[in-house]
């Protein structure tokens, strides 16, 4: 079981608990606002939504609960992600333009099957592992709705809020510490019997060769140093595709990132879920792709760390900002470690077929759902994405 549910009495309990906490992010924003998609990569909040649901009715509700019924056989197809042994799906980019059903059709999708799984975990008729990995993709969700919500509501000129209240990052004070680490042969990925997604494992050896890490991750104030020493503007501290990138998009700051004018003072701001704010230097430096945190490190004098050392600090015990900051971009490419095996079935498409041109981030953020993530957990996505809570924690040779 995932925490929460170790939390709760019953799998029962967990279900509901999980699956209120999505309505409860879902529940600041107006009709309008859960319709939108701001572009390709986000999706509206009203799929998310629906597509949790179409998670638990196609691979619960469907193949274990007799005589259940579908509110609609349409939604097959609506809110289907990207399980092509399932069947069809409709374009990702195209979300946004499934006005109907409308809002209140989803919020009564995603009652109808709460009710029937309701009566499938009272029988105990429910496989418990893949109710299980159902909670666990719908916190995922839970993160992706606030991600993919701040990005809506920054493309809007006037800068809406989220929620007054809306969750933040950890912000740790005074220098960073470097943690030192010596070479060996060390054991890295998922092991035992609680739940882990299958790209944790298996458990394999790795040599690592000495190394040292900061205790905690770059924060805006460093950040701002490599803006001011111009390096947006100097290729010989990112890789060609980064240098490519920035020179296509124009970046000049981290996303979310805006500069006030002259005559305004000049002073930096970051849109966050609380709205635009005057920027925090002591705040971990977030929503930076991984081309721009791989050179802040080149311009550092150091570099990321590798997921395996990422994972042998992390379980040293010492280093801060580990899962309520930002997730950390790190050197490694997302690839299947060895002896990998893809489940068969749809949910084997969960996350081994997506082992290519995607980088490797670990940690958690503030977003991410309380007690979802763990030393072991890998997240990933493609060099140049930045809506994600992306920080980074710097490494070298020891």
């Amino acid at each position: 079981m995932t925490d929460v549910a170790l939390a709760c009495s019953t799998l029962l309990d967990a279900f509901r608990a999980v699956r209120a906490r999505t309505e409860a992010l879902a529940a600041p924003l107006s009709p309008e606002d859960c319709q939108a998609q701001s572009m390709p990569d986000a999706s509206p909040v009203k799929w998310h939504l629906a597509h949790t649901a179409w998670f638990f009715e196609t691979f619960l509700l469907k193949p274990h609960l007799p005589g259940y019924r579908t509110p609609d056989p349409a939604y097959q197809v609506l809110f289907n992600s990207y399980y092509e042994a399932v069947g069809d799906k409709h374009s990702r980019g195209e979300r946004g333009l499934v006005t109907r059903p409308g809002l209140a059709d989803v919020l009564a999708y995603r009652a109808h099957v709460d009710e029937g799984m309701a009566r499938l975990l009272a029988a105990g008729d429910a496989p418990a592992d893949l109710v299980t990995l159902g909670l666990n993709h719908e916190q995922q969700h839970q993160e992706l709705i606030l991600m993919d919500v701040l990005h809506l509501l920054s493309r809007n000129p006037l800068h809406p809020v989220y929620a007054a209240d809306a969750p933040g990052p950890s912000v740790v004070g005074g220098a960073a510490e470097w943690l030192a680490f010596p070479a060996g042969l060390r054991m890295v990925g998922h092991e035992g019997e609680a739940f882990a997604f299958d790209n944790e494992g298996p458990r394999h050896r790795v040599w690592l060769d000495a190394f040292a890490v900061s205790d905690r991750l770059v924060t805006n104030g460093d950040y701002l140093h490599f803006i001011e020493d111009g390096g947006y503007g100097r290729p010989e501290f990112w890789l060609s595709d980064g240098w490519a990138t920035v020179q296509a998009q124009g970046w000049q700051a981290p996303g979310y990132w805006q500069r006030e004018s002259e005559a305004e003072g000049g002073h930096w701001t970051a849109f966050g879920l609380r709205g635009r704010t005057a920027l925090d230097p002591n705040a971990p430096a977030l929503h930076l792709s991984h081309y721009e945190a791989d050179a802040y490190a080149r311009w550092a004098g150091c570099r990321l760390p590798t997921e395996a050392e990422w994972e042998v600090a992390a379980a040293d015990g010492r280093m801060r900002q580990l899962y309520d900051a930002g997730w950390q971009w790190t050197a490694s490419p997302y690839t299947p470690y060895p002896g990998f095996r893809t489940a068969p079935g749809a949910v084997g498409e969960y996350n081994g077929k997506f082992m290519a041109n995607q980088q490797v981030l670990r940690g958690g953020c503030f977003a991410t759902a309380p007690g979802h993530s763990r030393g072991t957990y890998r997240n990933f996505f493609p060099s140049h994405a930045r809506w994600l809570f992306g920080g980074l924690r710097l490494a070298r040779e020891a």
